[in-house]
């Protein structure tokens, strides 16, 4: 069923995009999709490395990361079981350090450095916004555009007048810009340059080589196209008689997983703080 008023190309793309953004974007999933980026774990031993999570809030995170086929549950013996990386995850594991660019670039700068992880949370918090993945796109395709015509695209069988709340919080983001009311609407340098993030979003969201995101009609420069697979979903299985060898996914910036906690404070994690530039 269709979403926007765009070719079903294009709608299909943003629906991909939006679903892939809804799956790591929950509060504690990317730092345990961090916390599994070694070995597979026990329980035991990722709750641990996880611990500012409560009591009982580890396993239902961990069932829906196994719903989204991120994390694979192996299950050795009856009393072994262990939880790690699907493929589709460590494919994930390059876009992060690309948001963690981003962030550094457009967001406000906060009173006290950030750990990387924070800079991600941050970024997904303002793409997940209802409707910003189908404005960002209609707005890069189109340059400029009113509130009413993008309305008519982007949601097409609700009051045209419902599009401002968004496009509002876009532009209080900044993410997106205007000369004032009745002027029409555009992509901020923040929101622009969101371009190689949600390029590369879409391409793994489709099951395509992250490299791909240079070919994608409006994030990227067109070129032609691989064949897309589907992702499925990961159910526990038995035990593999050995591991096989870990797949390299593409070429990626000198990076490392610990970077992502570097000037994190001790503790639960707290949020970020406010200080200029596109918001938080």
């Amino acid at each position: 069923m269709a979403i926007t008023a765009l070719p079903p190309d294009a709608d299909a793309d943003i629906a991909r995009v939006t679903e892939a953004l809804a799956m790591i974007t929950p509060r504690w999933n990317v730092r345990i999709l961090l916390a599994l980026s070694g070995p597979p774990l026990r329980y035991s031993e990722l709750a641990t490395k996880v611990s500012w999570l409560q009591n009982g809030q580890l396993h239902p995170k961990l069932k829906s990361l196994c719903d989204a086929g991120l994390v694979e549950r192996t299950e050795h013996t009856a009393r072994h079981v262990t939880y790690g990386h699907t493929e589709r995850a460590t494919a994930l594991l390059p876009i992060l350090p690309m948001i963690v660019t981003w962030a550094e670039e457009h967001l406000e700068k906060a009173e006290r450095p950030l750990a990387a992880i924070e800079q991600i949370e941050d970024s997904l918090t303002l793409l997940t916004r209802r409707h910003a993945a189908a404005i960002l796109w209609v707005l890069k395709s189109r340059k400029e555009v009113s509130g009413r015509v993008l309305a008519r695209i982007v949601m097409p069988s609700s009051d045209w007048t419902n599009i401002y709340p968004p496009l509002r919080q876009l532009v209080a983001d900044g993410l997106a810009d205007t000369e004032g009311n009745g002027r029409p609407y555009r992509l901020s340098a923040a929101g622009d340059a969101l371009g190689p993030v949600l390029g590369t979003l879409s391409a793994w969201s489709a099951g395509q080589p992250l490299d791909q995101a240079a070919s994608h009609p409006v994030w990227g420069q067109p070129q032609a196209k691989s064949t897309p697979r589907p992702w499925v979903s990961s159910p526990s299985r038995p035990a593999p008689v050995a591991l096989p060898p870990a797949r390299a996914v593409g070429s990626s910036p000198v990076w490392h997983h610990r970077d992502l906690f570097s000037h994190a404070a001790t503790g639960r994690p707290t949020a970020a703080i406010p200080a200029g530039g596109p918001r938080r």
